[in-house]
């Protein structure tokens, strides 16, 4: 069972390929979508707030794309899962019921258990996931059945 949003797992995906792509040049979005086969306009909200909180760093122009506004080692899953949430809104979702079950038993045991995951996905290191990825081989190492790196 995976407990994390698309968005917010589609965000750790991106990070982690840029961080290994990003060399020499940085990755466009429109080969980071291609990579994960999805539509460009998909991504852009997402790496926009990846921006907007330092983990990203846009450069524009031809040659233009997304690296890493700072050392892998120093981003954490749990910085990259943040931000991702950061851009969705709670606006199309119903209100929570209110009442005292809700605000004194299950809010403050589920909000807890919020913290406790976001707690283990900040010691991950986008460095530790990049380790990960560099060191698979086989058909299930990426979408195309191998992984491409050029770093």
């Amino acid at each position: 069972m995976i407990l994390l949003s698309r968005r917010s797992l589609l965000a750790i995906a991106a990070v982690v390929d840029i961080a290994l792509h990003a060399r020499p040049a940085p990755v466009a979005a429109k080969v980071l979508a291609q990579r994960h086969n999805l539509p460009p306009r998909h991504l852009e909200t997402v790496l926009q707030a990846l921006v907007r909180v330092g983990i990203l760093k846009g450069v524009r122009g031809p040659r233009g794309g997304y690296e890493l506004a700072k050392e892998r080692r120093r981003i954490t899953a749990g910085d990259v899962v943040r931000a991702a949430m950061s851009v969705t809104g709670e606006d199309g979702l119903p209100p929570l019921p209110e009442s005292q079950l809700v605000d004194e038993v299950v809010g403050p045991v589920v909000k807890s258990a919020g913290e406790a995951f976001l707690g283990e996905l900040d010691g991950i290191t986008i460095e530790d996931l990049c380790n990960r990825a560099e060191s698979m081989t086989g058909p299930d190492a990426g979408t195309d059945g191998a992984l491409d790196f050029a770093i």
